[in-house]
This record gives structure tokens, C-alpha cells and sequence, in this order.
């Protein structure tokens, strides 16, 4: 059984809709999961009672009032009956194709997550058949997909997450922790993408005080960049997934040279024990590179394997050179 989670803000403005929207979408799933709506903002519990799903307050907050990722997870893991978790922001709607994909994970232990749809949407869901297959079309064809470091729903196995700093919730950061957590504890991270619409209502971001700039430069975000620990940790997104499952089922992702220079890179911070391997190993890929601008014939190397090393790239430079 899967136990859905999401925190939302007060139900008001055009949060009030975009919220309603997304639970709508989520009491839709079939098979349909539990679902807990966290917190104590205004009309969560009204909210609640009128959909029919689970509603627990008492999650914790920082000195600014904003609820704590920590403690969101923990009372999430004690309270639900799944065996199975996915966070989920409140403002993304889910589609059919959420619950197929998920069933299709082998693993024991994984953490599964996907790239978001922008897409301007200020109506209310009319759940009508067909309309799940016709708001993906709506979005993949006016909307937006975001970059790998739009990530707004976490799919994972109970217990993986029982260790997590105190992220403020809705600020930056913290969703990049939780890829790195994923890789640090060497368990499948694998990319929905290809297999799930989830869909983000745009809308502005008047919910707090200092809007936009305060979200993502405030002294929320930047305390959150610390936790995680500093610019570099940024760099941990999408790209970096174990696995991808489509609409044909799971698969590895295509190698290549930049790709591995950049898995090796951010590996030996997600894995410190084993940094100094990666970085022989890096350090081996980056020779390469330098080695392909040497004649092949003054080395010895035959010009194919020459040719594969060419192009190598580092990601993004590190702080422990």
C-alpha cells in the first residue's frame, strides 16, 4: 500500500484552488492510496474532512514558522500504514500514470522522483472520464517541462528516510539532499520522467513575505544551502539516477564519458568512504582527456579508444581539489 503525504499552505488565494486541484487528482488514483494531509495551516483540517483522508497536525517548525522536513517525514513514517511513501508538494497534480509506474518497481529499497510539467491551469478539475489522459496532453503540449532540479514528488521505501536535517519546507535545497541520501545509502535512485505527467499549477509566490527573492535567497534558503553542505551539494539532480523507467519499463541510463565524469564527481561527496577510489577513478577519465590530444600513434593507442576519451568534461568543480 502506498501512503501519499503532502503539507499545504493555507487554503487561500489561489492556493485555495491550486491545492484543492491537486488532492482532487490524488482521492482519483487508482488503486488509491492513504493519504495524510499534514499541518496546521488554515483549512487543512476542513480541507481534509471534506475529501474524506487522513489529517495530523503537529509538525514542527523553525524560528520563522515554517514547518520542518524533518519532522514532516517522521510523523509521515509513524502515522501511515503503507509499506510505501510518497511526499508530494501540494501543488502537483497526479495523473494515471502515477500509481502504473510505481507498481512496476521491482526493488526492495528505492527512491523514485521526476522532472515536473509548468503549466498555467486556474480552473477546477472536472473529474470526468478521460480527464486524467486529457490534462497530460494539455500540459505537454502548452505547458513546460522543468530541469532536473525540479523535483516535486519523492516516492521511497519506509524507513529510508529516518535521518534528515532540518530543512525548512518550500525553501531551496532539500530536495537535493534527498538525492544524495539516496546515493549515499547506494539504494536504486531512479527517474520517472518518461513515465509520469506530474503537473505544477504555476502561481506566484505571495505566500511569503519577502515573495520570490525570499524563497530563494532569503535566510531560510541559505540556511538550507548550509545544511546541505554548500553550492557544490546543489549539483546533485536528476542526471544523476541509477535507473529511468518509461512507459516500456525500467532501464539503465545511455553511458557516456560526460555522464560518468559527472556520476564520479558527485559520487565521491555522496560516498565519502570510498572518495578516494572515485577520485582515482576521475582522475583516470580526466587523463583520458588529455591523453586524446596526443597523437594516438606516439602512444600506442588504438584512434577508436582515442576518440572515446574525447570531449570529457567535468560538471562542475570541486571543493576537495
Amino acid at each position: 500500500m502506498l501512503t501519499l503525504f503532502a503539507i499545504p499552505k493555507a487554503f487561500r488565494g489561489e492556493f485555495n484552488q491550486i491545492q484543492r486541484n491537486a488532492i482532487t487528482s490524488w482521492t482519483l488514483l487508482e488503486p488509491k492510496p492513504e493519504i495524510i494531509l499534514l499541518g496546521d495551516d488554515e483549512g487543512t483540517a476542513e480541507v481534509a474532512k471534506e475529501f474524506g483522508v487522513r489529517h495530523v497536525s503537529g509538525v514542527e517548525r523553525n524560528d520563522h514558522g515554517t514547518p520542518l522536513l524533518s519532522s514532516l517525514f517522521e510523523i509521515a513514517q509513524q502515522v501511515g500504514s503503507g509499506s510505501l511513501f510518497a511526499y508530494v508538494n501540494a501543488d502537483i497534480i497526479l495523473l494515471n500514470d502515477f500509481m502504473r509506474t510505481i507498481q512496476q518497481i521491482p526493488f526492495q529499497r528505492f527512491m523514485l522522483t521526476g522532472q515536473r510539467w509548468n503549466l498555467d491551469f486556474d480552473e477546477a478539475i472536472a473529474p470526468t472520464l478521460g480527464w486524467s489522459e486529457q490534462l497530460c496532453h494539455r500540459a505537454m503540449t502548452l505547458g513546460a517541462l522543468e530541469g532536473p532540479q525540479a523535483m516535486d514528488y519523492f516516492v521511497f521505501t519506509r524507513n529510508t528516510y529516518t535521518h534528515i536535517p532540518p530543512f525548512a519546507i518550500g525553501r531551496l535545497c532539500w530536495d537535493n539532499w534527498m538525492l544524495y541520501s539516496a546515493l549515499n545509502l547506494n539504494i536504486p535512485l531512479i527517474d520517472a520522467t518518461e513515465a509520469i505527467v506530474a503537473v505544477h499549477q504555476n502561481h506566484d509566490y505571495n505566500h511569503h513575505p519577502d515573495g520570490k527573492k525570499g524563497v530563494f535567497l532569503g535566510e531560510e534558503a541559505q540556511y538550507n544551502l548550509q545544511l546541505l553542505g554548500g553550492k557544490h551539494y546543489t549539483y546533485f539532480m536528476l542526471d544523476l539516477a541509477d535507473w529511468q523507467i518509461t512507459p516500456q519499463g525500467l532501464r539503465k541510463p545511455s553511458f557516456s564519458w560526460k555522464r560518468l565524469d559527472r556520476r564520479l564527481d558527485m559520487l565521491s561527496l555522496a560516498r565519502p568512504k570510498s572518495r578516494l577510489l572515485y577520485g582515482a577513478l576521475l582522475g583516470l577519465v580526466r587523463y583520458g582527456k588529455q591523453l586524446s590530444a596526443v597523437p594516438p600513434k606516439l602512444l600506442g593507442i588504438p584512434a577508436r579508444i582515442v576518440s572515446r576519451l574525447r570531449g570529457l568534461k567535468r560538471s562542475k568543480p570541486s571543493p576537495f581539489e
